[in-house]
């Protein structure tokens, strides 16, 4: 069958089925679904380009049997509706003229209650989704797959009302101009599940955040969707909780949830802490999204309504209908939300899809990447079609427009294993005794040109994004592992920084070229570390090194004193097993010379071109800041300090980093680095702007005044542009209307400030859940572990060892509760940790 969509309720999860074929999705129909989300849109769209599938787009808007007038009086969605229908209809007719009486069947398939009637009128076939999805017989996991209607939403949850009405638009919208609600972002509390903050979107506003605390407040808001919040009198503002709240109360859809909000109460607030407080009372936006988790089935035998609980603790358990639970069971599944009905504890959604087995690497992996919405499919032909034809080569014109640099004795110094090279490095002795120091970066913007589709999938990527024993490309791997990486012995086009110093590493010089280079050497941190230390080795590439490390020490140097942060991180990284891809040991945190010299000098460059695009454009130079913490987020730090009689004192990154140095404690040498740790998660994120949309451009962690990404443009698409700034800048490259534009600019940055912080966060996703495989056949482990936070009902602990963080409740004030939680979202793994205690309070590692 040839089947129509209708923009009625477009079932995306069901058309991405691999059952559903033959589809023809009208060019209004795609309009509306891009007015309306564009994810959706986004979807379909990749259905389309899906050739097995048979989905297409019919013009009808083109199309001059298909195209209608809007009528006198007629709305523009009847007029939209009517075009459905004729469509439908002459399509019907023509492929009857064309099969001999009519062999395919076109079915219109619309949720429109009118629309379908009209369409029965025109001798259409027509069905709604459901009709049409419970008439494909022998196929019922499909009927799993569509979202819930609001009829059918209120017929499966209860009539007592637990939240408030939302208010509509118009009254939030007169509201907020009028100053009577305030409009933000809604953030759930990974820890406590009745609470959460909304931080306020408009500048000016006094109140930049609202605490809300206990379900009634929350009122069904979802995390990251966009709210409005009637702020409470003061006389009602209270202070964050400090106990730990789960939501673990039984799975059993009619259970009363009024003691959830005791336990809330329970827990008195400090007076002297006390926050902006309030109410949401209407959702401006939702942003839901498909999420990953485990079906928790239900107690009632035959029952086909469950609770699904998402991997994120910051999203509300759904309720979903299924009638494969017992399959599901241990599995990670998707499920997406279709609405949260206010006689509903739990929002209600629909099973999207099976992953896999919980605990399996390929899965988890999966999961991890979905969660934080990393890209990761594999590049498409229109993509691929962009790249050089093989085999390249350096051609003649390269040579006439590019300094030859391949005389120079440049090496790369790199972690094992690194293919995707995107610097090398030189060091020379000049004629007049001052030093020349080059760094060197691969010319990835030579391959990638502006707008074309490889240039639009890269910035859409953002980042590399770097896993255990995974990564996600950027660009495709003919780019990043051969043709733009800086390779040993063989030449390659690159960008190149050079300084004219004197021994002291002060810049007499700075020039910037295009060029030719062939690399001497791929070295490790470890190979480069050995020639530096060796006497006996005499040759160029290591008197380049011993060069670059002197000056490195004097530039690191500087930077410190100047104020510049040395923060910590409780993170491990692991050996993994080139063929199970399982880890296998801890490697060491051990960090070497050669290290802090290869950072020394990307942070120079990354300096000396910043500098140099804001000069030439200093509207629309793509930056790099760090802003100064607000005091507030110190205190955590400062308490801390104090707990050992030190002080911290905060007032500038130079105060900070002479307190941190300072702080240290007899017998007891970890506890700088937990400082460190502590004071990293003070910091505000680091984010990427645009100049002329900004006027702070201070880097508070590097004390530097101006700062960008030029360094790693094989795995960042910041450095693309900026390595396109530069190039126009010194008239190597022209320019192109969208890299002049500030808006358009300040738009990247956010996607790219986006892309940025959700790879850190499936990075560590993946270290932890390595961490977990790591535990998994290890028995009885007895390791150091140090307080970190002592909460109502937990204590947040540390063990270095293993990077590992988590928190061991109490069931009351006397009692230790028998279970660790660490944070982690992965299931499967549990280890056990002897503690000095009686072996009945032996707390468990529950991972």
């Amino acid at each position: 069958s040839v089947t129509y969509a209708s923009p009625g309720t477009i079932l995306i999860d069901i058309l991405e089925d691999p059952l559903i074929r033959n589809v023809i999705i009208l060019q209004i129909v795609l309009q509306e679904v891009r007015h309306r989300s564009a994810p959706v849109y986004k979807r379909i769209k990749d259905a389309i380009h899906e050739k097995e599938k048979h989905f297409y787009t019919f013009t009808n808007e083109h199309h001059r049997e298909t195209f209608i007038e809007r009528e006198q009086g007629e709305s523009a969605n009847d007029r939209n509706d009517r075009a459905i229908r004729v469509a439908a209809k002459w399509y019907t007719d023509h492929l009857a003229k064309k099969t001999d009486g009519g062999s395919l069947k076109v079915v219109l398939l619309t949720d429109d209650r009118a629309n379908k009637e009209k369409a029965e009128q025109y001798g259409l076939i027509v069905y709604r989704c459901e009709e049409y999805i419970k008439s494909l017989i022998g196929n019922p996991e499909l009927m799993d797959r569509l979202a819930l209607q609001p009829d059918d939403q209120n017929e499966i949850t209860g009539s007592k009302l637990l939240f408030p009405e939302h208010l509509p638009l118009s009254r939030i919208q007169s509201g907020i101009k009028n100053g009577m609600f305030l409009q933000g972002t809604f953030h759930a509390n990974r820890d406590n599940y009745l609470e959460g903050k909304v931080f306020i979107n408009r500048e000016g506003e006094e109140i930049n955040e609202v605490l809300l605390q206990g379900l009634q407040n929350l009122n069904r808001a979802v995390h990251q969707d966009v709210v409005a919040v009637e702020l409470f009198p003061k006389e009602r503002w209270v202070a964050p909780s400090s106990v730990v709240l789960q939501d673990d109360s039984p799975n059993d859809e009619d259970a009363e949830e009024d003691e959830t909000e005791n336990k809330l109460k329970g827990v008195p607030s400090d007076p002297s802490v006390l926050k902006p407080t309030g109410r949401v009372v209407g959702i401006i936006k939702r942003n839901w999204r498909p999420f990953c988790g485990m079906l928790s089935q239900s107690m009632i035998k035959e029952a086909t309504r469950h609770l699904f609980t998402p991997a994120d603790r910051r999203i509300p358990r759904i309720r979903i209908e299924t009638r494969q639970a017992a399959n599901l069971v241990g599995q990670r599944i998707m499920v997406a939300i279709d609405g949260w009905p206010k006689n509903s504890r739990y929002p209600n959604g629909h099973f999207v899809k099976n992953l896999g087995s919980a605990g399996d690497k390929e899965t988890e992996t999966e999961v991890l990447l979905l969660e934080h919405d990393v890209p990761h499919q594999p590049f498409s032909q229109a993509v691929l079609s962009f790249l050089p034809k093989m085999p390249w080569s350096i051609t003649e014109e390269d040579l006439k427009v590019r300094a030859d640099l391949r005389h120079l004795c440049v090496c790369s110094v790199d972690p094992p294993g690194c293919t995707d090279i995107d610097d090398t490095l030189h060091c020379r002795e000049l004629e007049n005794g001052n030093l020349e120091v080059g760094v060197h970066i691969a010319d990835v913007s030579h391959f990638i040109r502006p707008g074309n589709a490889l240039d639009q999938e890269a910035a859409s990527r953002g980042t590399t994004v770097y896993l255990c024993g995974k990564r996600i490309d950027m660009v495709p791997e003919l780019l990043s592992s051969n043709l733009c990486s800086l390779r040993s012995n063989v030449e390659r086009l690159a960008f190149s920084c050079i300084w004219e110093m004197n021994h002291n590493a002060e810049i007499l010089k700075a020039h910037f070229t295009k060029s030719i280079i062939n690399s001497k050497a791929s070295l490790t941190y470890a190979e480069a570390q050995m020639r530096i230390d060796d006497g006996t080795m005499k040759d160029d590439i290591t008197k380049s090194l011993r060069g670059l490390n002197r000056l490195a020490k004097i530039l690191k140097g500087r930077r410190i004193a100047k104020g510049a942060l040395t923060l910590s991180s409780p993170e491990v990284p692991f050996h993994i097993n080139s063929e199970t891809h399982d880890p296998i040991d801890l490697q060491s945190k051990e960090l070497k010379e050669t290290n802090s010299m290869v950072e020394e000098f990307m942070l120079l460059a990354n300096i000396s071109v910043a500098q140099k695009i804001y000069d030439e454009f200093s509207e629309c130079a793509l930056l790099r800041k760090h802003p100064s913490p607000p005091p507030l987020n110190y205190d955590i730090l400062i308490k801390a300090a104090k707990s050992r009689d030190l002080n911290i004192h905060t007032d500038s990154a130079k105060a900070l980093a002479d307190s941190l140095n300072n702080a240290t404690v007899e017998n007891f040498p970890y506890f700088n680095t937990l400082l460190r740790i502590l004071a990293t998660r003070c910091m505000m994120q680091a984010v990427y702007f645009c100049s002329g949309m900004d006027s702070d451009f201070h880097h508070y962690g590097l004390a530097s005044p101006i700062y960008t990404h030029f360094t790693s443009p094989i795995r960042r698409y910041a450095d693309i542009i900026v390595h396109r700034l530069l190039a126009v800048a010194i008239n190597a490259d022209s320019t192109y209307p969208d890299l002049m534009d500030k808006h358009k600019q300040s738009a990247l940055c956010n996607n790219l400030n986006y892309r940025h912080k959700m790879a850190q966060y499936a990075q560590r996703a993946s270290v932890a859940f390595h961490t977990q495989l790591f535990f998994k056949n290890k028995g009885i482990i007895n390791e150091e572990g140090f307080i970190l936070f002592v909460k109502k009902n937990a204590i947040i602990i540390l063990i270095p060892k293993f990077g590992l963080e988590g928190a061991v409740f109490f069931d009351n004030k006397d009692k230790p509760s028998p279970h660790l939680s660490f944070d982690s979202e992965i299931p499967g793994v549990s280890v056990p940790v002897p503690e000095s205690e009686p072996e009945a309070k032996k707390p468990k590692l529950d991972c």
